[in-house]
């Protein structure tokens, strides 16, 4: 894995490619910006941003909204596909995730930890969950509150651990959120990596969260786990019998 700090910058720096990715970084981060804010959160000038945006958009990498602000493109999905295809986890695993959301009613997710961050690589959504705006694809994902992340951190050594979620900092959501790293631990060591996950209103009021570290394959580096988002306070034994049943399929696909 090659850090950011690690990188040099090449002598045959193009300035427009590096321009552009700045501008689609800045909207992935904060999706809705119009221009403007685009500008100055980039640090480019309003009339380059203004053609990098229309370029972005045309090749499909950012989209314009109804009320003149940018969202991300399905171009940045689809290379979160291709990813997937080039980590061993290929077009199966979309059929497999809507398969959980159909037979058990409710948004299924799957994430990874990826240079030093939870993230959600995809999911399928379902009419029984609540949207959870924080859980779209490509978007680091609160590892301390959230069952997918904490079924991911049962799948690295505590050392690692320590230092993902104090990196990316202990954000307090809700009351019952864990604000520090020896509460965190706690809960995790009463937890079994084989065994589904819960939180309760730890990362929305009222919403529970359910989630399965995906047995490692052999020669796999990668840290993967499914999970469900559900409203109220029980995960119903048939959503936690698809992921146990679900994490087994992915680690085979």
């Amino acid at each position: 894995m090659t850090l950011d700090a690690d990188r040099e910058r090449p002598d045959d720096l193009v300035q427009s490619v590096a321009r552009a990715f700045r501008v689609l970084e800045v909207v992935t981060r904060s999706p809705g910006l119009p221009v403007k804010a685009i500008a100055r959160r980039s640090g480019l000038n309003l009339s380059t941003t203004y053609h990098l945006v229309r370029t972005l958009a045309y090749k499909g990498y950012v989209t314009r909204l109804k009320d003149g602000t940018y969202d991300v493109g399905e171009q940045v999905s689809q290379r979160f596909y291709e990813q997937l295809g080039s980590l061993g986890r290929g077009p199966d695993t979309r059929e497999v995730l809507r398969h959980l959301a159909q037979s058990t009613g409710y948004s299924a997710y799957l994430g990874r930890i990826s240079a030093g961050r939870v993230v959600v690589v995809d999911y399928a959504e379902a009419p029984g969950s609540p949207y959870l705006e924080d859980l779209e694809r490509g978007l680091d994902v609160s590892a301390h509150a959230t069952a997918l992340g904490k079924a991911l951190l049962l799948g690295i050594s505590r050392r690692d651990r320590y230092e993902l979620v104090l990196d990316a900092g202990m954000r307090k959501f809700t009351t019952r959120t864990a604000s520090d790293i020896r509460s965190l631990d706690a809960q995790l060591a009463r937890l079994r990596p084989d065994n589904v996950v819960e939180e309760h209103g730890e990362f929305r009021d009222d919403i529970t969260c359910a989630a399965h570290l995906v047995p490692r394959r052999a020669g796999d580096d990668a840290t993967w786990a499914v999970g469900l988002s559900i409203p109220g306070e029980a995960v119903p034994a048939q959503a936690r019998r698809e992921l146990g049943l679900v994490a087994g399929d992915l680690a085979t696909v």
